[in-house]
């Protein structure tokens, strides 16, 4: 299997996802911790930046789950014999989208295959596949564009006509660190890689650079590297 070196140029930003351990951050990626907003019936609505957190040029990330320095990797991994598969697709993402029919201004897409459940694609009175067909409403359409550039993992796109690219909202290059809301307490969950910083599996095999990607932090996930909600099944407390 390949290996890959634990420093890169200071400008190139990139997530090396190591063998059995740790997410290698390089290139000064900023660091973030942020905490879903939701609702008074505890329906996501967006995202509030609470603090930097002072990292470096280079620095480890815990995959985890068991650091005692959480976000930060303190090789506890090592202790544990943590071990991991990488097990998301790799095919592009074209591939996996599944296009919704609804509205003339509008197409709604969806890769299924890099869903977290954070709950952005509905609410109680409605959700995303069934607000399609109603896109001519330029405030339903307005709305859904809304929670599509919420979803943290990237699984809802558009585009504005047949044959475009998908909008794809301005966000910077970061990663945060993802405190979920819940009725009666806050959970961990994933790291939030915002901007197109390529992610390089150990495996060597090819992924696609993404403006939005959501990581597993807890170690329990079945798609590696990538959140697939466990964390919220699970319930676990963030530290």
């Amino acid at each position: 299997m390949p290996t890959y070196p634990l420093h890169k140029p200071e400008d190139s930003k990139s997530i090396v996802v190591r063998r059995n351990g740790p997410y290698i951050v390089c290139g000064g990626v900023p660091l973030v911790h942020k905490t879903q907003v939701v609702s008074e019936f505890g329906e996501p609505l967006t995202w509030k930046k609470d603090e930097e957190i002072e990292a470096g040029d280079t620095y480890e990330l815990c995959r985890c789950g068991h650091s005692m320095s959480k976000p930060f990797c303190d090789h506890t991994h090592k202790q544990i014999n943590f071990e991991c598969t990488e097990t998301a697709d790799t095919r592009s993402i074209r591939d996996r989208q599944v296009v919704f029919q609804g509205g003339t201004n509008i197409i709604v897409k969806r890769d299924f295959s890099v869903c977290m459940d954070a709950g952005f694609c509905a609410n109680r009175i409605s959700n995303i596949q069934q607000m399609v067909g109603q896109t001519d409403d330029t405030t339903i359409r307005s709305l859904l564009i809304a929670m599509i550039e919420r979803c943290p993992s990237g699984s809802y796109t558009y585009s504005l006509a047949e044959g475009e690219l998908d909008v794809e909202p301005d966000y910077p290059q970061q990663i945060a660190v993802i405190t979920e809301m819940t009725v009666d307490k806050p959970i961990m969950g994933p790291l939030w890689v915002t901007g197109y910083i390529p992610v390089e599996r150990w495996d060597g095999k090819p992924f696609e650079t993404r403006n939005r990607v959501t990581l597993c932090r807890c170690g329990l996930s079945k798609n590696h590297p990538l959140c697939d909600g466990t964390h919220r099944m699970m319930g676990i407390k963030e530290d």
